[in-house]
Protein backbone atom coordinates (compact mmCIF):
# COMPACT_ATOMS: atom_id res chain seq x y z
CA UNK A 1 0.00 0.00 0.00
CA UNK A 2 1.75 3.43 -1.28
CA UNK A 3 0.63 6.90 1.34
CA UNK A 4 0.47 9.68 -0.51
CA UNK A 5 0.51 13.22 1.23
CA UNK A 6 0.43 16.04 -0.57
CA UNK A 7 1.58 19.62 0.96
CA UNK A 8 1.99 23.17 -0.43
CA UNK A 9 -1.99 24.15 -1.02
CA UNK A 10 -3.14 27.79 -0.66
CA UNK A 11 -4.36 30.69 -1.97
CA UNK A 12 -2.35 33.33 -4.47
CA UNK A 13 -3.18 36.28 -6.68
CA UNK A 14 -3.68 35.46 -10.95
CA UNK A 15 0.00 35.24 -12.38
CA UNK A 16 1.65 33.74 -8.78
CA UNK A 17 3.87 31.08 -8.48
CA UNK A 18 3.29 27.83 -6.13
CA UNK A 19 4.84 24.78 -5.55
CA UNK A 20 3.11 21.77 -4.64
CA UNK A 21 5.18 18.51 -3.24
CA UNK A 22 4.03 14.67 -2.40
CA UNK A 23 5.78 12.52 -0.10
CA UNK A 24 5.30 8.58 -0.58
CA UNK A 25 5.45 6.16 1.57
CA UNK A 26 6.66 3.41 -0.51
CA UNK A 27 10.34 2.33 -0.91
CA UNK A 28 9.56 1.21 -4.36
CA UNK A 29 9.11 4.61 -5.17
CA UNK A 30 10.82 4.31 -8.07
CA UNK A 31 8.71 2.09 -9.88
CA UNK A 32 5.91 4.33 -10.16
CA UNK A 33 5.02 7.10 -12.45
CA UNK A 34 3.68 9.40 -10.86
CA UNK A 35 1.12 11.85 -11.91
CA UNK A 36 -0.82 15.06 -10.73
CA UNK A 37 -4.71 15.64 -11.06
CA UNK A 38 -7.25 18.62 -10.18
CA UNK A 39 -10.56 18.50 -9.15
CA UNK A 40 -12.16 21.79 -10.44
CA UNK A 41 -15.92 22.41 -8.48
CA UNK A 42 -18.68 20.98 -10.50
CA UNK A 43 -15.74 19.32 -12.51
CA UNK A 44 -14.37 15.80 -13.13
CA UNK A 45 -10.65 15.23 -11.81
CA UNK A 46 -8.36 15.25 -14.43
CA UNK A 47 -4.77 14.96 -15.51
CA UNK A 48 -2.38 17.74 -14.93
CA UNK A 49 1.02 15.93 -15.86
CA UNK A 50 2.89 12.65 -15.42
CA UNK A 51 6.47 12.07 -14.80
CA UNK A 52 8.03 8.85 -15.58
CA UNK A 53 9.40 6.08 -13.36
CA UNK A 54 11.92 5.30 -16.32
CA UNK A 55 13.57 8.69 -17.42
CA UNK A 56 12.06 11.07 -15.57
CA UNK A 57 10.23 11.94 -18.84
CA UNK A 58 6.85 14.61 -18.80
CA UNK A 59 3.60 14.92 -20.79
CA UNK A 60 1.51 17.66 -19.79
CA UNK A 61 -2.22 18.36 -20.11
CA UNK A 62 -2.39 21.31 -22.61
CA UNK A 63 -3.77 23.87 -20.39
CA UNK A 64 -0.65 23.42 -18.26
CA UNK A 65 1.75 23.20 -20.87
CA UNK A 66 5.15 25.82 -20.65
CA UNK A 67 3.84 26.66 -16.98
CA UNK A 68 3.65 23.67 -15.07
CA UNK A 69 6.78 21.70 -14.27
CA UNK A 70 6.83 17.97 -12.32
CA UNK A 71 9.77 16.56 -11.22
CA UNK A 72 10.41 13.66 -8.95
CA UNK A 73 13.19 12.59 -6.08
CA UNK A 74 13.89 9.09 -5.99
CA UNK A 75 15.91 9.51 -2.95
CA UNK A 76 13.34 11.45 -1.38
CA UNK A 77 10.49 9.60 -2.48
CA UNK A 78 8.67 13.28 -3.42
CA UNK A 79 7.59 14.35 -6.69
CA UNK A 80 7.02 18.17 -7.07
CA UNK A 81 4.59 20.21 -9.04
CA UNK A 82 5.50 23.86 -10.16
CA UNK A 83 3.15 26.47 -11.22
CA UNK A 84 3.47 28.97 -12.69
CA UNK A 85 1.30 32.29 -14.08
CA UNK A 86 -1.22 31.38 -12.19
CA UNK A 87 -4.95 31.63 -12.82
CA UNK A 88 -8.56 31.74 -11.90
CA UNK A 89 -9.06 28.77 -14.02
CA UNK A 90 -6.56 26.75 -12.29
CA UNK A 91 -8.45 26.92 -9.02
CA UNK A 92 -8.83 23.09 -7.82
CA UNK A 93 -7.72 20.63 -5.45
CA UNK A 94 -4.51 19.07 -6.45
CA UNK A 95 -4.28 15.78 -6.31
CA UNK A 96 -1.02 13.42 -6.33
CA UNK A 97 -1.08 9.67 -7.89
CA UNK A 98 1.13 7.31 -8.63
CA UNK A 99 0.80 4.18 -11.25
CA UNK A 100 2.66 1.07 -11.24
CA UNK A 101 5.30 1.30 -14.24
CA UNK A 102 2.87 3.45 -16.59
CA UNK A 103 4.22 6.12 -18.68
CA UNK A 104 3.89 9.92 -20.42
CA UNK A 105 0.62 10.15 -21.90
CA UNK A 106 -2.54 10.99 -20.98
CA UNK A 107 -4.72 8.73 -17.90
CA UNK A 108 -8.13 8.92 -17.02
CA UNK A 109 -8.50 9.11 -13.12
CA UNK A 110 -9.66 4.95 -12.65
CA UNK A 111 -6.00 3.83 -14.52
CA UNK A 112 -4.25 5.34 -11.24
CA UNK A 113 -3.45 2.85 -8.44
CA UNK A 114 -2.75 4.94 -5.45
CA UNK A 115 -4.17 8.53 -4.70
CA UNK A 116 -3.14 11.20 -2.06
CA UNK A 117 -6.14 12.81 -0.17
CA UNK A 118 -5.40 16.46 -2.06
CA UNK A 119 -4.46 19.96 -1.56
CA UNK A 120 -6.61 23.01 -2.43
CA UNK A 121 -5.44 25.61 -5.05
CA UNK A 122 -7.06 29.10 -4.86
CA UNK A 123 -6.29 31.67 -7.76
CA UNK A 124 -8.06 34.84 -7.17
CA UNK A 125 -8.17 37.36 -10.30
Amino acid sequence: QVQLVESGGGSVQAGSSLRLSCAASERTFNRYSMAWFRQAPGKERDLVGIISYIDDTTYYTDSVKGRFRISRDNNKNTVDLEMSNLRPEDTAVYYCAAVLGGGTYYYRPEAMDYWGKGTLVTVSS
